[in-house]
């Protein structure tokens, strides 16, 4: 999900830190995940790659969509925070591109599982929305979070997307995830802005009790600004951003209320998506059926 919840840490230790700690996985850290055409998938193998991708995600945030940037990452030119040590770090990379290939990232998410956040005091978009109840019912599911969605302009195309979720496909059934959780945004911070779109989402998209999630009540908008008889379903679905669309194809849910981020200039909602709820389609898609994006 494109997590942009802003952080109130102080600057981040340089890079040589990023993968202090973690106990790298080698079946899904070195090999491809996937691959479409001549991009490939797969997960951040060092530093410089971590680091590469703050860097598309800063060109992403900060420089084309006018998040509020600080005095650190002005000068870095990274999109980075205390989470980033903690995460796996998708990488979608132009292998035609030159160069080493950490210059060939070209889009990424970042994800986090529920046992490495717990270390960290819990998900990132916890500082938004109440995650606690809704583990709590679910004590036999693994969460991951996913978050930091971001692709370069030029590169904003069905194929890249396909690419990304056939590698957090590959992630989830390594790791045996259960539940997807994280923020989906919408541009600017005037919730009536995207009336017809937030309305629709809380009326027909809602999670249900054993799913739902509330925003944190001291950030929490209502999601339910117009009446429901004066929505044009069809141009809801329009004005909702690619990435909301996305989820609801594959099957998910929205939480209740969203939640104003003033750091990135967003409004957003969370999305809950069982990994057993995804569509049988997109199941075999990019799961049993994967092997087809290789040629």
């Amino acid at each position: 999900m494109h997590t942009v919840m802003p952080e109130c840490d102080t600057r981040p230790n340089a890079s040589s830190a990023l993968l202090a700690g973690r106990n790298v996985d080698s079946v899904v850290k070195g090999a491809a995940l996937g691959r479409i055409g001549n991009l490939e998938v797969r997960l951040a193998r060092n530093e410089a790659e971590i680091a590469a991708a703050q860097e598309v995600r800063y060109r992403v945030f900060y420089d084309e969509l006018g998040a509020r940037k600080d005095l650190f990452q002005a000068q870095d030119r990274r999109d980075a925070d205390r989470f980033d040590p903690l995460c796996d770090h998708l990488l979608v990379l132009d292998t035609t591109l030159s160069g080493p290939e950490h210059r060939r990232i070209v889009g990424t998410y970042r994800l986090l599982r529920q046992e490495i956040a717990a270390t960290a005091g819990g998900f990132y978009s916890e500082g938004e929305f109440e995650l606690t109840k809704l583990i709590a019912r679910h004590p036999g599911q693994r969460f991951l979070e996913l978050g930091r969605s971001c692709v370069l302009p030029q590169y904003r195309s069905k194929r890249t997307i396909e690419a990304l979720w056939q590698g957090i496909w590959a992630y989830i059934n390594h790791y045996e995830i259960g539940v997807m959780t994280g923020c989906a945004s919408f541009h600017g911070t005037v919730p009536a802005a995207h009336a017809e779109a937030l309305t629709y989402l809380a009326h027909h998209c809602r999670t249900n009790s054993a799913w739902d999630v509330r925003a944190v009540s001291d950030r929490y908008c209502s999601m339910d600004l117009m009446p429901i008889e004066a929505v044009n379903a069809k141009a809801a679905i329009a004005a909702m951003p690619p990435l909301v669309k996305g989820y609801l194809r594959v099957g998910a849910r929205i939480g209740d209320g969203c939640v104003i981020d003033r750091e990135f200039s967003t409004v957003d909602v969370f999305v809950v998506m069982p990994v057993k709820e995804i569509g049988a389609r997109y199941v075999n898609y990019y799961g049993g059926e994967a092997q087809r994006f290789a040629a």
